[in-house]
């Protein structure tokens, strides 16, 4: 009884020690997160005047004219760009992105369409080096300290695959940041730029200078990378805030652990000092009978 005492102080001991590393990585989490949370609370506002500028400005003019607005006849190959983490324990956060791509690449591929990916991340490129599809690119251990060049270098080669016609739609998968407790796995088409301006809008009063041609032809390639930069400020954050809630559950899980083991060492105790008790008076017995 008393090695199975020194097992269970042992078993306790080990989860005191993991717990102290989880309630430590959360706490990691959450300085990270308000940096993250800050930024793509300020730069959303940002992302989505200009996607309503690029809407109103791609409604004005002949879209056959601009290659990023073209839409073509026949889609032969979709491009999916998916955003993770270079790290796990963050929870099923990762696993939900690269289930939403997965889908989407096989709904794509069902309608006859050839799938290629650019993944973001240690975690996408891990996932889809094991599936049939094709990586053009990957980009991994770049999340933890980034900028909007990382988003200039992916805009530039989604927009040259695209271009040269390696690739006929582009989408985004990444995780949009709703909440500390919930994140969306969210899919958004980035190429070709599609227009949301409706005949007769209200905008339609305004003056642009320099012509309104010459603005797309400036913009169109920036608004490709202010989307992606989007994202990975989305996906940014919501990686901290999973990570942040799973090492929360992760220290309460340890704490139940503790409670349960140390009931168990006091249960076994007793069972042991009571054993003890009773080897005493029976031998205290057997003196007085003899």
């Amino acid at each position: 009884m008393g090695e199975s005492l020194r097992d269970i102080q042992r078993k306790i001991q080990a989860v005191k020690k993991t717990k102290q590393i989880t309630k430590a990585m959360n706490m990691v989490a959450s300085a990270k997160l308000r940096n993250a949370q800050l930024r793509i609370e300020r730069f959303r506002p940002y992302a989505d005047k200009y996607f309503e500028v690029i809407s109103d400005l791609a409604g004005r003019v002949d879209a056959s004219s601009y290659p990023l607005l073209e839409k073509r006849e026949e889609i032969k190959t979709v491009g999916i760009v998916l955003i993770t983490s270079d790290k796990g324990l963050c929870g099923a956060f990762n696993a939900n992105l690269c289930t939403a791509a997965l889908k989407l690449a096989q709904s794509k591929q069902s309608e006859g369409k050839e799938v290629k990916f650019i993944c973001i991340g240690k975690r996408a490129r891990d996932f889809f080096r094991k599936t049939e599809f094709e990586i053009l690119e990957e980009k991994i251990e770049v999340l933890n300290h980034f900028d909007f060049q990382l988003a200039n270098e992916v805009g530039e080669t989604v927009i040259d695959k695209f271009l040269a016609r390696h690739v006929d739609e582009v989408y985004v998968v990444f995780g949009k940041f709703v909440t500390i407790i919930k994140q969306e796995p969210t899919i958004a088409k980035v190429l070709p730029v599609e227009s949301g301006a409706k005949s007769g809008d209200s905008s339609s009063e305004y003056v642009f200078e320099p012509s309104v041609e010459g603005l797309l032809t400036e913009l169109l390639p920036r608004y490709v990378k202010v989307q992606i930069y989007r994202a990975l400020l989305d996906t940014s954050a919501s990686e901290h805030a999973a990570r942040m809630t799973a090492m929360d559950n992760a220290t309460k899980n340890c704490n139940e652990l503790v409670n349960s083991l140390t009931l168990v060492y006091n249960k076994a105790r007793q069972a042991s000092i009571t054993a003890e008790l009773m080897d005493i008076v029976g031998g205290a017995e057997a003196l007085k009978n003899a």
